[in-house]
């Protein structure tokens, strides 16, 4: 009964999610079923007639590619350092933003901060591409004028990761900041009026009270944050990389789009997908289970 009544209390929430859920079954569970020729010598040019059962052929022929481990590795670098940076960049500008007194200030600033949230990665490539240019890219411009040489950012892998992790920042870091913001909000006031009135100053404030204040909803975003390791960013890394950056630049993703695409092996991209998707899956549910039980947070 107790079940009832809170479906029925909340039955037009559940009713706004069926237009979400129809999309998700549609796009993304629908689809699940073409994973099996991953286990097939699929050749769409020559008919489903002529489709022939391989077993774990197609994945031992992963493994063996000389592409496979540097790109997994490469994967799971890049998503680490935008884990990492995707929390501490945002977490740093909220924490300024909530010493601002003036509200159109904070406000104008967080509208030009989480701006480039709505843009895709080939607008924003493009500029990236026109800023780091070796010959009239601004960057350049700077460092050619204190007495320096010109770097070519995106095609060096020394440099490539690093511009990856910022620019991938620079597009998602003011989305990211409402979230802590929000949890800002949420503080107790009164435990500030506590600290002044014991002589708290702003920084004692600040590391006494808002960071602990803020701590569950970092623990949280940073345990569910876990499944996007082997999630690279394939928008950011295709329209960014080039040939001569696979050796640090080279993700699960854009390989799978090289095999599977360029070269119409997509026996060989499924299964390597299918072996992301399995190791991602592992990693939301040790993701959720860590954060409930550090951060008590539950779905349901």
């Amino acid at each position: 009964m107790v079940k009832k009544s809170k479906f029925r209390k909340n039955g037009q929430l559940h009713v706004m999610l069926v237009p979400g859920l129809i999309l998700v079954a549609i796009f993304s569970y629908l689809p699940m079923a073409g994973l099996i020729i991953a286990f097939q010598q699929f050749n769409p040019m020559l008919g489903f007639s002529k489709i022939t059962w391989t077993g774990w052929e197609n994945f031992s022929y992963m493994v063996s590619l000389p592409d496979f481990f540097p790109a997994f590795k490469n994967t799971v670098i890049i998503s680490s350092m935008k884990i990492v940076t995707g929390i501490i960049v945002p977490v740093m500008v909220a924490l300024m933003l909530n010493e601002v007194r003036s509200v159109l200030f904070k406000r104008s600033v967080q509208t030009i901060v989480y701006m480039p949230h709505f843009f895709s990665w080939v607008i924003l490539g493009g500029i990236v591409v026109d800023v780091l240019s070796p010959s009239e890219g601004i960057v350049n411009m700077i460092v050619k004028a204190f007495g320096g040489e010109s770097i070519a950012f995106l095609t060096s892998n020394e440099w490539f990761r690093y511009i990856l992790v910022i620019t991938d920042q620079w597009k998602e870091f003011g989305f990211s900041t409402i979230v802590y913001l929000a949890a800002l909000t949420a503080i107790d006031q009164g435990l500030y009026e506590a600290a002044v009135i014991d002589g708290a100053n702003r920084w004692r404030q600040t590391w006494h009270i808002t960071l602990p204040g803020i701590t569950p909803i970092v623990v949280l975003v940073s345990t569910l944050s876990l499944g996007n390791i082997l999630s690279g960013g394939f928008d950011q890394v295709f329209n960014l990389y080039n040939p001569m950056v696979y050796e640090t630049g080279d993700i699960l993703d854009t390989l799978v789009y090289r095999i599977g695409i360029v070269q119409t092996q997509y026996a060989v991209a499924a299964a390597i997908g299918l072996i992301k998707s399995v190791i991602s899956l592992g990693l939301i549910g040790f993701g959720y289970w860590l954060a409930y039980r550090i951060a008590n947070y539950r779905i349901f």
